[in-house]
């Protein structure tokens, strides 16, 4: 996997392919969704691909790829459990065991399934296959993706590969603990990078500043009148010789 990034890093569009791998897991193709995910938010953590793209894409391909399992599962699941054939008797008590377990823990199982790599291949086809009502899932289960795939891409953006694998280890308590501590972090970052955008904008649109020249100090001349008068030739008071 970290080959693939490698050589999908070239092109940042092509970049934005690893998140998409999760559709693929959440209509129960087994697919290192979760890596891919981590892989994606590391890259963006480098400038090489933008994490509110990894992050869409990611959460989006992960509700798609559930609601397109859970379709398969209701229409074709049950049909394929139930049909005649071996274990046929055992078939149809696991479906029934599992129709009283949606009915009672549903919600829940889509929701935690999210965060279990085994379970988050399975859980749309078997809500699907168990029948749970399609408002119930799709609400649980885009609640399950978004907080999800927010968690860990953001925990592969600021934290890298290792923030990831401390949340796969120990489940949602530390997922919950890492987006509390990330998200002020991440809030008051764009907060930052926002205000200095405004200031240099505000920077590059203030006029130039230009030298005024200082205004010309007024002559002793200029004060008195008189005197000027008497510079310049006769003076108004002596009157002129007779001619």
């Amino acid at each position: 996997m970290l080959t693939f990034a490698a050589l999908i890093s070239v092109s940042s569009s092509l970049g934005y392919l690893l998140p998409a791998v999760i559709g693929l897991e959440s209509m129960g193709i087994p697919s290192p969704g979760e890596t891919a995910l981590v892989l994606a938010a590391v890259l963006a953590s480098q400038g090489k691909l933008q994490i509110e793209l990894v992050l869409a894409i990611g959460i989006a391909s992960a509700i798609i790829g559930d609601n397109i399992g859970y379709l398969l599962g209701r229409h074709f699941g049950r049909e394929v459990l139930v049909a005649p054939g071996p274990l046929h008797h055992r078939r149809v008590k696991l479906i029934a065991r599992g129709d009283r377990f949606f009915d009672r823990h549903g919600n829940k199982a889509v929701f935690i399934g999210r965060w279990i790599a085994l379970i988050r291949v399975a859980a749309a086809w078997l809500a699907g296959i168990n029948h749970m009502p399609f408002r119930e899932f799709f609400f649980w289960n885009a609640l399950g993706g978004i907080t999800w795939g927010v968690t860990f891409g953001l925990a592969g953006y600021f934290g890298g590969e290792a923030a990831a694998k401390v949340i796969a280890r120990f489940g949602i308590v530390a997922a919950i603990v890492i987006a509390l501590v990330l998200a002020p972090v991440l809030i008051f970052r764009r907060l930052r990078e926002r205000k200095m955008r405004a200031g240099a904008d505000a920077d590059a649109g203030a006029p130039s500043r230009v030298d005024v020249a200082a205004p010309e100090r007024p002559s002793a001349d200029e004060h008195h009148p008189t005197r000027a008068g008497q510079g310049a030739g006769s003076d108004p008071a002596r009157p002129t010789a007779d001619p």
